[in-house]
């Protein structure tokens, strides 16, 4: 029998959290902002995607995978685009 453990993981090992978001499936315009969205739109809109995030299953893995591959655009795991720049610049110091 041939020796698997040395084979990499699946893919969708990696993948598998987002099945489970509570966002699947919703209008992503709710977590991206349009051009030329300003305030106080930004903030009703990033607020309301942040709730829906709150109760999410899945907000820890979401929201580590948006901070470790630096994801410039859009609310992961309940963090703004703000608010994970604010962390990782606070984490490199």
């Amino acid at each position: 029998m041939a020796d698997v453990s040395r084979l990499p993981w699946a893919i969708t090992d990696h993948w598998d959290w987002q099945v489970h978001a509570a966002c699947r499936g919703m209008n992503s315009e709710l977590f991206f902002h349009p051009d030329g969205e300003r305030d106080p739109r930004r903030s009703r809109r990033v607020a309301d995607a942040a709730r829906i995030c709150a109760g999410c299953p899945v907000r820890e893995p979401c929201r580590d995978w948006a901070r470790r591959v630096n994801e410039p655009y859009g609310v992961w795991g309940g963090e703004s685009e703000q608010e994970r720049r604010a962390h990782l610049s606070r984490s490199h110091h």
